[in-house]
């Protein structure tokens, strides 16, 4: 029997029937992505399964590193198509039990139809006939995306883009809708001066303004917002350390945006007050916009400071970061709460420590306006695993509604991690089977069971985000 194959991860005749009868045919609603929006509208045609596969893959990055790979083989531009893929056929072996081994056999099988094992003796073969299907047509960009009955992608964009690519996009379309996503973490990173008045010009640029004080950035990010919206934009992002909830005036955020447009970095203390208010004041705008939010928290970020000054950032070298989020988390929700300005919010932590302090942060500020307002998101990055999602949902069902839960993402820049939303309805499948089998959930309730199941895999995104 191939290891992929139609049982994989199923441990139970309930998780059995319940991926087959309810999860497994779905549409997906990828609501949080990295794909870049130019190779979508342009209908990228791959060079090749090393260009696909691993150009920009931090993940197999790091484990071809941990592995003894030379950087040569992984980013250099010395070595070849075939020598890199070479390399990570090489790799895969040694991860047995870290999520890429299964990940990389999915896509091989899904995308592919390739059910053998990746390995230094397959690896010439694997290679030439993914190579082979890349070059028709039918393995396009777009191809590709349909190919997994993706209704919806978000991609993450910068209020800065001018989102012609979304355009032309929606001027030609290909089956799968595309909406652009806020994110504005470059409008908040003040600790950097130089970099940080480039972009501030930039924004103006795009807003059709000149940007010389908080109020004029406030304004010129609600200009942005609403072309945004006009898009069809419907939800923000923001990567964030932790949450921000300091006490501060307005004179002090001013005059804090005109120290740094000056050249001078703030300190701590400074650095804190604006990311609080910069933080609250993006909140409201996507409570009266009608949006729903999202906070990623607690990566950090560069941490390998000779390979940042190499290769960049988002290239294999950040890392799950141990700062507390309880305190200011609740303040920062509960100061919008307060104005009536909470919009529809999901947390994620990179830390696993937090998944029960995030279900009850989310699950305070409910209030009864929409079924699950508040959301305890999926397993997020280094937790995107089984043992991860298993937490998550443990944590969910235990200090929630599972029933309500928005369900998964890729998170991804990769065309092809669609079979991730399989990997994820399938350990779903398996966890509430297995209470099933167990006698933790009544068997009598099978067709009530398959509903939620459903509405977990696609029909609770669909309904929160009102695509």
């Amino acid at each position: 029997m191939a290891f992929i194959h139609d049982n994989f991860m199923l441990g139970t005749e309930s998780a059995r029937a319940l991926y087959h009868g309810s999860a497994e045919k779905l549409p997906i609603i990828d609501y949080h992505c990295h794909l870049v929006p130019q190779m979508i509208a342009e209908d990228h045609r791959f060079a090749d399964i090393t260009e696909l596969w691993l150009g920009g893959d931090h993940y197999k990055w790091r484990a071809m590193r941990g592995n003894g790979v030379p950087e040569e083989y992984i980013t250099g531009k010395g070595s070849s198509s075939w020598e890199k893929f070479q390399k990570w056929a090489e790799t895969v072996p040694y991860t047995m039990r870290n999520p890429l081994y299964h990940w990389t056999h999915l896509e091989l099988a899904r995308v592919f139809g390739i059910d053998k094992i990746l390995s230094p003796a397959t690896a010439r073969e694997i290679f030439e006939e993914c190579n082979a299907k890349l070059a028709t047509p039918e393995f396009s960009g777009q191809q590709l995306i349909r190919k997994f009955n993706v209704e919806t992608v978000c991609t993450t964009d910068d209020p800065a883009d001018d989102l012609r690519f979304h355009k032309q996009i929606a001027d030609k379309p290909f089956g799968t809708k595309v909406i652009p996503a806020w994110r504005p973490d470059k409008a908040m990173a003040v600790e950097n001066p130089a970099a940080y008045k480039a972009y501030i010009e930039k924004l103006g640029e795009a807003a059709g303004m000149e940007i010389k004080s908080y109020a004029d950035l406030c304004e010129a990010l609600q200009k942005r917002h609403d072309f945004f919206a006009s898009m069809g934009c419907k939800l923000s992002d923001h990567g964030l350390e932790t949450f921000y909830a300091a006490d501060y005036t307005g004179a002090e955020i001013d005059r804090i945006f005109k120290k740094v447009m000056g050249g001078t970095a703030p300190d701590a203390d400074e650095l804190d007050k604006f990311r609080s208010a910069f933080l609250h004041d993006q909140a409201v705008m996507d409570a009266e916009a009608g949006w729903a939010q999202q906070f990623h928290v607690g990566a950090i970020r560069n941490n390998n400071s000779r390979m940042f000054d190499s290769l960049g950032p988002d290239t294999g070298y950040d890392a799950i970061h141990d700062l507390p989020t309880a305190a200011a988390g609740h303040k920062f929700l509960d100061g919008l709460a307060k104005e009536g300005k909470l919009a529809k919010t999901i947390l994620y932590c990179l830390n696993p420590k937090d998944n029960e302090v995030m279900t009850t942060m989310a699950y305070t500020f409910n209030d009864g306006t929409f079924p699950g307002k508040m959301q305890f998101g999926s397993g997020w990055w280094f937790l995107d695993q089984e043992d991860g999602m298993r937490k998550q949902l443990n944590a969910l069902s235990v200090l929630g509604l599972l029933s309500r839960f928005v369900g998964m993402l890729t998170d991804s820049r990769s065309f092809i991690s669609y079979p991730r939303h399989e990997y994820f309805r399938r350990i779903l499948c398996d966890v509430i089977g297995r209470d099933i089998e167990d006698g933790k959930l009544p068997a009598s309730e099978m067709d009530r069971i398959g509903r939620m199941v459903a509405d977990i895999s696609y029909y609770n995104a669909k309904n929160y985000f009102n695509f």
